[in-house]
């Protein structure tokens, strides 16, 4: 029974944002600032996601054949190498780390 009221709780807090969102007038949209967070804010999000899954396992700290991969990625960026590359490259590093090391 609690399954289901944690998962009617969630339901009605989605729809709180969405009708909160909704809510805001829409002259606090148009300012810039708030433009300019609604921009970087995906990437920041998305920045942090990358950083927990590389870097987490449950509650600890590790440091293993996916941060290399994730090192290898930013230098194939910095390569400027399209998109499809540094994917492989970070795949390639990482399967091969933890292919040596077990």
């Amino acid at each position: 029974m609690n399954f289901w009221i944690a998962i009617g709780a969630t339901a009605l807090g989605c729809y709180a944002v969405k009708l909160a969102g909704l809510l805001v007038p829409a002259g606090v949209l148009e300012r810039p600032v708030v433009r300019r967070l609604a921009a970087l804010l995906p990437v920041a999000l998305l920045a942090a996601l990358t950083a927990q899954q590389t870097f987490a396992d449950g509650h600890a700290l590790v440091l293993d054949a996916r941060a290399a991969g994730l090192g290898a990625a930013a230098a194939a960026l910095v390569l400027r190498a399209p998109f499809l590359v540094v994917v492989g490259v970070a795949v390639l590093v990482t399967a091969g780390l933890r292919a040596v090391t077990g």
